[in-house]
């Protein structure tokens, strides 16, 4: 007779991860500008020899390519019952309704709808957005409004977030 298999392992605990995580990174397009800068730097600095208009390539891309590099850094997650977006954590308890919206509805919430009030991580390259009501007393911001390339994502994190924390 022949020694019974054994047991599958109890399967681990659901991960503490996010439940939703994205970073807004800058377009390809914006990378382009970045090495056309570079060039420009170095452009400007071949009159003065090859040495310098090597630095002032590198220098010039290397610092366009910081500030594209960290303006791209924003992100957005939901984790162990808060909303982290960019230096903001939220706990999903001080959250209302999320409603994810469109381009047009999005552009609308950017503009002649914003409340200057509101806390707003945007990122016009992103078409799609999220605006969650902030339920807080304490807290004067009425809503919170996210750009996302992936809102009903989003929307469904901070619903199921809620729900987690609720039971």
């Amino acid at each position: 007779m022949q020694p019974s298999a054994p047991s599958p392992a109890p399967s681990p605990a659901p991960s503490a991860g996010p439940r939703f995580d994205e970073r807004l990174t800058a377009p390809g397009s914006w990378w382009v500008i970045v090495g056309m800068l570079g060039l420009s730097g170095g452009l400007i600095m071949f009159p003065m020899g090859t040495v310098p208009m090597l630095g002032g390539l590198i220098v010039v891309a290397v610092l366009a390519g910081v500030a594209v590099s960290s303006y791209g850094s924003a992100r957005i997650r939901v984790v162990a019952g808060s909303l982290v977006a960019g230096d903001a954590r939220i706990p999903v308890s001080a959250l209302g309704a999320a409603e994810a919206l469109d381009a047009e509805e999005a552009r609308a919430w950017r503009s002649h709808k914003a409340d200057p009030r509101a806390f707003m991580l945007m990122r016009s390259y992103v078409p799609g957005a999220v605006r969650v009501e902030v339920t807080d007393p304490a807290d004067p911001t009425p809503y919170v409004y996210l750009s996302s390339r992936e809102p009903a994502a989003l929307v469904a994190a901070l619903e199921a977030e809620r729900a987690g924390a609720g039971s």
